[in-house]
């Protein structure tokens, strides 16, 4: 064989192996599609490191739209487009379920509890659901519409308190935000709130008085990426995804 021929051969080799090659070369090359997702605004954290990871391993680039679960809820009954719904309850996914926009049943992907959201070293000693009942104590919360709302006011029960609020948020978020920036003395938001945010302290809530919430996912019908959709829920049901969600103080399933 001469050296010509011993060199074209080499050539081809590489090249066969090449083609074969798996891992992250192999992923770049996959065409990029786009993905639209309407999630709880509760799932910022986790769910923006999950649209990250799955932009380099499937090249889905994930445009997230987060607000109060019941106003994702009646943007989707109106007609706005969408992929994938995750929600901060089943409630609301049954909505969603019942005016025939899920391609498939929800799946359970993630719990959470509530607890008192107050600034940063606790400067007005509050330790209790009963403490929020003090005079002079500026007490948010979300909106009995909301998820966190509708759990706040089920927990409050339970404690046998009642709370009057100076502001009732159309999103836990807007809670969260009110305590941070000192416009209110506490407020009741998730656990993963005061994991994620890093500006206000938390307080538990026994478990006596608190509440478990479950957030089903689900894809929706006349999606634009269904293959998209199909590969972020199972990306969010994996045991990588449950670790980003339990890493933002989720609970798993």
């Amino acid at each position: 064989m001469t050296r010509r021929s011993v060199v074209f051969a080499a050539l081809l080799l590489l090249a066969a192996c090449g083609g074969q090659t798996g891992g992250a070369g192999a992923i770049s090359t996959l065409p990029r599609t786009n993905l639209t997702v309407f999630a709880a605004a509760s799932l910022k954290p986790p769910f923006d490191q999950i649209g990250a990871r799955i932009l380099t391993t499937k090249n889905v680039s994930v445009t997230s739209s987060y607000a109060g679960t019941q106003t994702l809820t009646a943007q989707l009954t109106q007609g706005a487009p969408a992929d994938v719904f995750a929600s901060a309850d089943t409630a609301h996914m049954t909505t969603v379920q019942t005016a025939g926009l899920l391609s498939g049943p929800s799946r359970l992907f993630a719990h959470n509890k509530l607890e008192i959201a107050v600034a940063r070293r606790n400067p007005k000693g509050v330790h209790t659901l009963a403490d929020l009942t003090r005079s002079g104590l500026v007490v948010v919360l979300a909106d009995p519409s909301v998820p966190a709302g509708k759990y706040a006011q089920q927990a409050l029960s339970m404690a046998h308190v009642t709370v009057h609020p100076a502001s009732l948020e159309l999103q836990v978020t807007g809670v969260l935000s009110k305590v941070a920036l000192g416009e209110a003395d506490a407020g009741i938001v998730y656990v993963s709130d005061i994991v994620t945010d890093g500006r206000v302290d938390g307080i538990a809530i026994p478990d006596s008085q608190n509440v478990i919430a479950e957030y089903p996912i689900a894809a929706l019908k006349g999606a634009s990426n269904s293959a998209g959709a199909q590969a972020f829920i199972d990306l969010v049901l994996s045991p990588d995804g449950q670790a980003i969600l339990q890493g933002a103080g989720f609970q798993g399933v």
